[in-house]
Protein backbone atom coordinates (compact mmCIF):
# COMPACT_ATOMS: atom_id res chain seq x y z
CA UNK A 1 0.00 0.00 0.00
CA UNK A 2 1.28 4.15 -0.56
CA UNK A 3 2.89 5.69 2.05
CA UNK A 4 3.63 9.14 2.35
CA UNK A 5 6.95 10.53 0.87
CA UNK A 6 9.59 8.96 2.96
CA UNK A 7 12.83 10.66 2.32
CA UNK A 8 16.24 8.47 2.50
CA UNK A 9 19.66 9.40 2.87
CA UNK A 10 21.65 10.51 0.28
CA UNK A 11 23.41 7.34 -0.77
CA UNK A 12 20.67 5.35 -0.96
CA UNK A 13 18.18 6.34 -4.15
CA UNK A 14 15.14 8.18 -3.24
CA UNK A 15 11.77 6.45 -4.11
CA UNK A 16 8.97 8.56 -3.84
CA UNK A 17 5.55 6.69 -2.58
CA UNK A 18 2.31 8.04 -1.76
CA UNK A 19 -0.53 8.13 1.03
CA UNK A 20 -3.01 5.41 1.25
CA UNK A 21 -5.88 5.95 -1.83
CA UNK A 22 -9.66 5.46 -0.83
CA UNK A 23 -10.32 2.81 -3.75
CA UNK A 24 -14.25 4.08 -3.85
CA UNK A 25 -13.22 7.44 -4.35
CA UNK A 26 -10.64 6.29 -7.04
CA UNK A 27 -12.96 4.59 -8.60
CA UNK A 28 -15.49 7.15 -9.26
CA UNK A 29 -13.76 9.72 -10.03
CA UNK A 30 -11.65 7.79 -13.08
CA UNK A 31 -14.78 6.14 -13.88
CA UNK A 32 -16.85 9.67 -13.96
CA UNK A 33 -14.32 11.73 -16.16
CA UNK A 34 -14.40 8.70 -18.97
CA UNK A 35 -18.17 9.31 -18.81
CA UNK A 36 -17.82 13.05 -18.91
CA UNK A 37 -14.85 12.84 -21.84
CA UNK A 38 -17.32 10.53 -23.56
CA UNK A 39 -20.71 13.38 -23.15
CA UNK A 40 -18.34 16.14 -24.45
CA UNK A 41 -17.13 14.34 -27.60
CA UNK A 42 -20.88 13.67 -28.26
CA UNK A 43 -21.79 17.03 -27.91
CA UNK A 44 -19.02 18.17 -29.74
CA UNK A 45 -19.19 16.05 -33.03
CA UNK A 46 -22.99 15.55 -32.63
CA UNK A 47 -24.28 17.94 -35.49
CA UNK A 48 -21.78 16.66 -37.68
CA UNK A 49 -21.36 12.95 -37.05
CA UNK A 50 -23.43 11.11 -34.11
CA UNK A 51 -26.85 13.10 -34.75
CA UNK A 52 -25.80 12.82 -38.80
CA UNK A 53 -26.26 8.93 -38.80
CA UNK A 54 -22.18 7.80 -38.34
CA UNK A 55 -22.08 5.90 -41.19
CA UNK A 56 -24.49 8.30 -42.97
CA UNK A 57 -23.15 11.51 -41.73
CA UNK A 58 -22.81 13.32 -45.13
CA UNK A 59 -18.73 13.67 -43.91
CA UNK A 60 -16.66 14.98 -47.41
CA UNK A 61 -13.84 11.81 -47.39
CA UNK A 62 -14.05 8.83 -47.01
CA UNK A 63 -10.85 8.76 -44.44
CA UNK A 64 -13.10 11.03 -42.13
CA UNK A 65 -15.79 7.86 -41.34
CA UNK A 66 -12.61 5.58 -40.84
CA UNK A 67 -11.19 8.71 -38.86
CA UNK A 68 -14.41 8.96 -37.25
CA UNK A 69 -14.68 5.50 -36.07
CA UNK A 70 -11.20 5.04 -34.14
CA UNK A 71 -11.89 7.93 -32.23
CA UNK A 72 -15.49 6.77 -31.40
CA UNK A 73 -13.63 3.28 -30.61
CA UNK A 74 -11.81 4.39 -28.33
CA UNK A 75 -13.52 6.52 -26.57
CA UNK A 76 -16.05 3.40 -26.21
CA UNK A 77 -13.13 1.42 -25.23
CA UNK A 78 -12.02 4.14 -22.34
CA UNK A 79 -15.24 4.00 -20.81
CA UNK A 80 -14.90 0.02 -20.92
CA UNK A 81 -11.53 -0.17 -19.35
CA UNK A 82 -12.78 2.56 -16.52
CA UNK A 83 -15.75 0.56 -15.90
CA UNK A 84 -13.78 -2.82 -16.10
CA UNK A 85 -11.91 -1.46 -12.92
CA UNK A 86 -14.39 -0.38 -11.02
CA UNK A 87 -16.56 -3.77 -11.14
CA UNK A 88 -12.81 -4.73 -9.74
CA UNK A 89 -11.98 -7.08 -13.04
CA UNK A 90 -8.78 -6.39 -13.66
CA UNK A 91 -7.76 -8.99 -15.51
CA UNK A 92 -10.40 -8.30 -18.00
CA UNK A 93 -9.32 -4.74 -18.29
CA UNK A 94 -5.63 -6.05 -18.84
CA UNK A 95 -6.80 -8.62 -21.51
CA UNK A 96 -8.57 -5.34 -23.29
CA UNK A 97 -5.91 -3.35 -22.82
CA UNK A 98 -3.66 -5.01 -25.05
CA UNK A 99 -5.97 -5.05 -27.79
CA UNK A 100 -7.03 -1.52 -27.42
CA UNK A 101 -3.45 -0.28 -27.48
CA UNK A 102 -3.11 -1.85 -31.08
CA UNK A 103 -5.49 1.15 -31.38
CA UNK A 104 -3.49 4.38 -31.03
CA UNK A 105 -0.87 3.81 -33.70
CA UNK A 106 -4.17 4.07 -35.96
CA UNK A 107 -6.01 6.82 -34.59
CA UNK A 108 -2.52 8.86 -35.02
CA UNK A 109 -2.27 8.13 -38.42
CA UNK A 110 -5.92 8.37 -38.93
CA UNK A 111 -5.58 12.03 -37.08
CA UNK A 112 -2.34 13.42 -39.16
CA UNK A 113 -4.77 12.48 -42.43
CA UNK A 114 -7.41 13.99 -41.56
CA UNK A 115 -6.02 17.10 -40.47
CA UNK A 116 -4.08 17.30 -43.39
CA UNK A 117 -7.04 16.44 -45.81
CA UNK A 118 -8.99 19.49 -43.75
CA UNK A 119 -6.28 21.83 -44.13
CA UNK A 120 -6.15 20.77 -48.82
CA UNK A 121 -9.96 21.49 -48.35
CA UNK A 122 -9.85 25.35 -46.14
CA UNK A 123 -11.64 23.86 -43.20
CA UNK A 124 -11.60 26.17 -40.88
CA UNK A 125 -12.57 25.91 -37.41
CA UNK A 126 -14.66 29.02 -36.08
CA UNK A 127 -13.19 32.42 -37.61
CA UNK A 128 -9.66 31.09 -37.71
CA UNK A 129 -8.23 30.09 -41.24
CA UNK A 130 -7.15 26.64 -42.71
CA UNK A 131 -3.09 26.88 -41.49
CA UNK A 132 -4.44 28.08 -38.28
CA UNK A 133 -7.15 25.09 -38.15
CA UNK A 134 -4.82 22.73 -38.84
CA UNK A 135 -2.36 23.45 -35.82
CA UNK A 136 -5.06 22.40 -33.29
CA UNK A 137 -5.38 18.87 -34.10
CA UNK A 138 -1.97 18.27 -35.88
CA UNK A 139 -0.34 19.63 -32.46
CA UNK A 140 -3.03 17.88 -30.24
CA UNK A 141 -2.33 14.73 -32.14
CA UNK A 142 1.33 14.66 -31.29
CA UNK A 143 1.32 14.96 -27.82
CA UNK A 144 -1.67 12.30 -27.80
CA UNK A 145 1.24 10.24 -29.52
CA UNK A 146 3.82 11.05 -26.29
CA UNK A 147 1.31 10.44 -23.46
CA UNK A 148 0.40 7.14 -25.06
CA UNK A 149 3.63 5.74 -25.10
CA UNK A 150 4.01 7.30 -21.64
CA UNK A 151 1.23 5.45 -20.63
CA UNK A 152 1.97 2.24 -22.06
CA UNK A 153 5.51 2.37 -20.58
CA UNK A 154 4.28 2.66 -16.85
CA UNK A 155 1.41 -0.24 -17.69
CA UNK A 156 2.85 -2.09 -14.64
CA UNK A 157 2.25 1.08 -12.19
CA UNK A 158 -1.69 1.60 -12.02
CA UNK A 159 -1.26 4.78 -10.23
CA UNK A 160 0.61 6.37 -13.11
CA UNK A 161 -0.83 4.46 -16.23
CA UNK A 162 -4.74 5.65 -15.34
CA UNK A 163 -3.59 8.88 -14.94
CA UNK A 164 -1.60 9.01 -18.27
CA UNK A 165 -4.25 7.37 -19.96
CA UNK A 166 -7.23 10.19 -18.48
CA UNK A 167 -4.79 13.09 -19.67
CA UNK A 168 -4.03 11.62 -23.00
CA UNK A 169 -8.00 11.21 -23.83
CA UNK A 170 -8.19 14.40 -22.28
CA UNK A 171 -6.09 15.91 -25.55
CA UNK A 172 -8.00 14.01 -27.62
CA UNK A 173 -11.31 15.81 -26.83
CA UNK A 174 -10.11 19.34 -26.97
CA UNK A 175 -11.07 18.77 -30.84
CA UNK A 176 -14.17 18.36 -29.75
CA UNK A 177 -14.62 21.38 -26.94
CA UNK A 178 -13.56 23.39 -30.07
CA UNK A 179 -16.99 22.55 -32.11
CA UNK A 180 -19.00 23.08 -28.70
CA UNK A 181 -21.70 26.47 -29.40
CA UNK A 182 -19.62 28.75 -27.74
CA UNK A 183 -21.03 31.47 -29.60
CA UNK A 184 -24.21 30.89 -27.87
CA UNK A 185 -22.50 32.46 -24.78
CA UNK A 186 -20.43 34.88 -26.18
CA UNK A 187 -17.48 33.22 -26.37
CA UNK A 188 -14.88 32.78 -29.59
CA UNK A 189 -14.40 28.83 -29.96
CA UNK A 190 -10.50 28.99 -29.53
CA UNK A 191 -11.39 30.81 -25.71
CA UNK A 192 -14.15 28.35 -25.27
CA UNK A 193 -12.16 25.13 -25.77
CA UNK A 194 -9.07 26.39 -23.59
CA UNK A 195 -11.32 27.39 -21.14
CA UNK A 196 -13.12 23.48 -21.31
CA UNK A 197 -9.14 22.14 -21.14
CA UNK A 198 -8.31 24.33 -18.58
CA UNK A 199 -11.40 23.04 -16.02
CA UNK A 200 -10.57 19.82 -17.18
CA UNK A 201 -7.03 19.78 -16.56
CA UNK A 202 -7.94 21.27 -13.01
CA UNK A 203 -10.23 18.36 -11.77
CA UNK A 204 -7.18 16.35 -12.30
CA UNK A 205 -5.14 18.44 -10.28
CA UNK A 206 -7.95 18.62 -7.40
CA UNK A 207 -8.12 14.38 -7.57
CA UNK A 208 -4.71 14.31 -6.95
CA UNK A 209 -4.52 17.43 -4.26
CA UNK A 210 -7.79 15.70 -2.88
CA UNK A 211 -7.06 11.76 -2.55
CA UNK A 212 -2.93 12.31 -2.59
CA UNK A 213 -2.28 15.20 -0.39
CA UNK A 214 0.33 16.14 -3.25
CA UNK A 215 0.44 16.02 -7.24
CA UNK A 216 1.22 12.76 -8.68
CA UNK A 217 4.57 12.82 -10.42
CA UNK A 218 2.50 11.99 -13.56
CA UNK A 219 0.13 14.66 -13.18
CA UNK A 220 3.02 17.25 -12.74
CA UNK A 221 4.51 17.03 -15.74
CA UNK A 222 1.56 15.87 -18.02
CA UNK A 223 -1.04 18.02 -17.27
CA UNK A 224 0.69 22.02 -17.81
CA UNK A 225 2.13 20.38 -21.01
CA UNK A 226 -1.36 19.21 -21.73
CA UNK A 227 -2.69 22.56 -20.96
CA UNK A 228 -0.19 24.39 -22.74
CA UNK A 229 -0.57 22.45 -25.83
CA UNK A 230 -4.33 23.12 -25.57
CA UNK A 231 -3.81 26.69 -24.70
CA UNK A 232 -1.27 27.73 -27.32
CA UNK A 233 -1.43 25.70 -30.34
CA UNK A 234 -3.87 28.70 -32.28
CA UNK A 235 -0.79 31.35 -31.39
CA UNK A 236 1.66 28.83 -32.92
CA UNK A 237 -0.65 28.29 -35.87
CA UNK A 238 -1.04 32.20 -36.50
CA UNK A 239 2.89 32.56 -36.53
CA UNK A 240 4.24 33.06 -40.33
CA UNK A 241 6.40 29.91 -39.66
CA UNK A 242 3.63 27.80 -38.91
CA UNK A 243 1.49 29.60 -42.17
CA UNK A 244 5.02 28.14 -44.45
CA UNK A 245 5.20 24.76 -42.54
CA UNK A 246 1.18 24.57 -43.72
CA UNK A 247 1.81 25.42 -47.24
CA UNK A 248 4.50 22.95 -47.37
CA UNK A 249 2.54 20.41 -45.91
CA UNK A 250 -0.13 21.58 -48.32
CA UNK A 251 1.59 21.32 -51.23
CA UNK A 252 3.41 17.41 -50.61
CA UNK A 253 0.60 15.66 -48.94
CA UNK A 254 -2.33 17.66 -49.08
CA UNK A 255 -2.78 17.26 -52.76
CA UNK A 256 -1.94 13.18 -52.68
CA UNK A 257 -5.09 12.90 -50.36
Amino acid sequence: MATDAVVTPKSVPRRVTYRPVNRKVERVFFGGMAILLCVIVFIGFSPTYFRAGILRAPLPSPILHVHGAAFTLWMILYAVQSALISAKRVVWHRSLGTVAFCLPPIMIVLGVIAALDALHRKVSIGPLDPAVSLAIPLIGIAWFSVLIFASWSTRRRPDAHKRLILLATIALVDAALGRFPWGRIGMAPAAGAVTGLGILIVLVVAYDLFSLRRLHRSTMWAAPITFAVGAFSVPIGMTGAWHSFAALLDRTVGSHL
